[in-house]
């Protein structure tokens, strides 16, 4: 299904809709403030499979990040970090950053990697935001299999016709960006760039 979900003001029912995709163990390819993302519920191991088929990839060597509606979750999913990590993420989000934190107990199995890490995103985009909220807890994130071309993970239609068959809905919510997020691992206590994306490093340090 292609669901057209305004980005400025989405429409309740389609959210509704998804979300009931989401708590019945469908994938979903959505928009967020960089790329469009690919994802599920993080309590479902089949739809967490499911990606892994899709992407071609062993779900435990997956680099999958949750993505959050803001802050509250942190404590949820990440061992408790000090005052001035929790400022940098204060100060980064909402925006294009993901934040690699030690992974909690309650972060589920199949999701964590062997140095037992976990990757927080709190994109800028309100379907994101408003999924996120009305479900309840984070959503599984990865990034689409990707080949050369830019209409392939920018425009939702090109991208419906590419994995239509394999996820449940693609969501149109305009065209997407070109750049990942800025990736940041704050698990040795000092923040260490990963990969530079879509939120600028040097304003952060």
């Amino acid at each position: 299904m292609l669901l057209h979900i305004h980005p400025d003001n989405p429409q309740q029912r389609n959210i509704n809709t998804v979300v009931e995709c989401l708590r019945d163990g469908g994938v979903i390819i959505y928009p967020t403030d960089t790329i469009y993302g690919i994802g599920c519920n993080i309590f479902n191991a089949d739809a967490i499979a499911r990606i892994a088929r899709i992407k071609n990839i062993d779900a435990k060597k997956a680099q999958f990040s949750f993505i959050c509606c803001d802050l509250s979750h942190l404590s949820d999913f990440a061992k408790s970090v000090d005052t001035p990590i929790f400022r940098l993420l204060k100060t980064a989000l909402p925006g294009p950053y993901t934040f690699i934190l030690e992974a909690s107990k309650q972060v589920p199995k199949q999701l964590k990697t062997k140095k037992d890490t976990v990757g927080i995103r709190v994109p800028d985009n309100k379907i994101c935001h408003q999924i996120v909220t009305d479900l309840g807890h984070p959503i599984m994130s990865a990034s689409l299999p990707m080949d050369g071309d830019v209409e392939y993970f920018t425009d939702p239609e090109v991208m419906h016709e590419q994995f239509g068959h394999l996820v449940d809905i693609v969501i149109d919510g305009g065209i997407g960006h070109m750049l990942s997020s800025t990736v940041i691992d704050c698990t040795s206590g000092a923040p260490v760039l990963v990969r530079e994306g879509a939120g600028p490093w040097e304003h952060l340090v």
